[in-house]
């Protein structure tokens, strides 16, 4: 049954800023190749100010710790340390927005550093597991992301190699004194340099792998926001697409309802008028008592519909079904306004579906409507109930008449798209059109299961 509310459900309430609109960083399906991650938010930025901030502090006091402890003394003095440091942690600031060039910068830092012999490896190295994550992590192009995450690998390995091979100075005392040694499978220097190197590819490949993976999830968490998002579009749209379907339906209604009896009044009147004017009063007000009853009757059927409406599908309403069993009253009605009326049953009566037998009424109803405000003043009209095998056909013909109409009342233009949409609805044939004598006819055949 319809209802009159329309209470907002689940799917506006997730539906977002529109029905139709995805999120402003949901612009692209996280299915397609331009897919990118959302804008950084203000609580991201500031995670990332507080991890520079706190990375160069630790950084300045590890530097300090360790040259005091083993009494070393950097190539740098201090204030171009605090800078080797500065460009490890504050272009971590960016590294979300531009994350291939933080690495670079980082990478470079790096180098400078152990050229230099910053005392400060642990805090640095961190800075660049970080910068190095982050590539994989939120670079917009992936090919980008892995051809810059490579050069800096080639970059920092090709550099490491060189500077050690180089400057033997850099062995670790303990290996000095075997640097001329043939003990071992591989040289002295060739080991210490493997060693570093694979000691930071842990850190590499650790960074490189959780980067991807974090694109990836994001990626995921993307994909379930947009379907979330378009599933919920689909329900709402369903449900505005129901709702219009009801107020059509309602509006059909009482369309139907109303317009019969307003239609019927409108004849009346004029009747009434005309012979109040000619003097003939005790006429007029028997017109006027029938305009006063078919009122009565548009208000009843009025309250009818809408106590439909009140009540849910489980209740059962109080009130009388309209069908073809007030065929009879209905043409009495039309006769009543002026119209010349016969009506007529072809074929052996049975009992009919509830909707099936509303709907010939209401297109009855609404053909003679018609009749009322279109045909002539001394116009026949004829209507026919037929019960067939499998279908009930009800038939609405006039001969057209003569003059001018009986009524003025203007059309709403619905009379005929509400037959249509009630006979489509029910499975059945609608046919309506002038008469080659002249007239209007209207036949809807309904399907009726035996």
């Amino acid at each position: 049954m319809p209802v009159l509310a329309e209470p907002r459900s689940v799917a506006q309430e997730h539906a977002g800023p529109g029905p139709d609109l995805p999120d402003p960083d949901l612009l692209v399906d996280p299915d397609s190749p331009g897919w990118v991650r959302a804008s950084v938010t203000s609580a991201q930025l500031r995670n990332d100010v507080a991890l520079a901030l706190g990375l160069f502090a630790l950084a300045v006091v590890e530097w300090v710790l360790l040259e005091s402890l083993y009494a070393a003394v950097s190539k740098l003095p201090g204030w171009a340390v605090v800078l080797v440091i500065t460009a490890h942690t504050v272009p971590l600031l960016a590294r979300r927005r531009y994350p291939g060039t933080v690495l670079l910068v980082v990478t470079v830092a790096q180098l400078v550093a152990t050229d230099r012999e910053v005392y400060a490896p642990n805090l640095l190295q961190a800075a660049l597991v970080v910068a190095f994550y982050t590539v994989g992590a939120w670079s917009p192009g992936r090919v980008r992301a892995v051809v810059v995450r490579v050069l800096a690998v080639v970059l920092g390995v090709g550099w490491l190699t060189w500077y050690y091979l180089s400057n033997r100075r850099q062995l670790h005392p303990v290996y000095a004194e075997y640097l001329d040694s043939n003990g071992g499978l591989v040289r002295v220097e060739v080991a210490d340099v493997l060693v570093v190197i694979l000691g930071n590819a842990i850190f590499v490949v650790a960074a490189w792998m959780y980067g991807n993976h974090a694109w990836a999830s994001a990626r995921n968490r993307d994909r379930v926001t947009w379907r979330t998002r378009q599933l919920a579009q689909a329900q709402l749209r369903g449900e505005r697409q129901a709702v219009a379907l009801e107020r059509l339906r309602i509006a059909r209604e009482l369309h139907d309802a109303v317009a019969h009896h307003v239609a019927a009044m409108g004849v009346q009147a004029a009747v009434a008028r005309r012979l109040v004017t000619s003097g003939q009063a005790a006429q007029g007000v028997e017109s006027l008592d029938v305009v006063e009853s078919s009122a009565k009757r548009a208000v009843a059927e009025l309250g009818q519909i809408l106590g439909m409406l009140r009540y849910l599908e489980t209740d059962e309403p109080d009130v009388v079904s309209l069908g073809v069993e007030r065929l009879p009253a209905l043409v009495t009605e039309v006769q009543d306004a002026g119209l010349v009326v016969t009506y007529a049953e072809v074929g052996e009566p049975r009992a009919l579906p509830v909707l099936v037998s509303l709907d010939l009424y209401r297109i009855a109803q609404e053909a003679l409507t018609n009749a009322c405000k279109h045909a002539g003043p001394t116009a026949k009209v004829a209507v026919r109930l037929r019960y067939l095998d499998a279908a009930v056909e009800i038939e609405v013909s006039d001969d057209g008449g003569g003059g001018r109409p009986l009524t003025s009342v203007p059309s709403t233009g619905l009379g005929l798209v509400g037959m249509r949409e009630r006979v489509t609805a029910a499975g059945g044939t609608l046919h309506a059109a002038p008469l080659s004598r002249g007239g209007f006819v209207v036949r809807a055949s309904l399907p009726v299961q035996t």
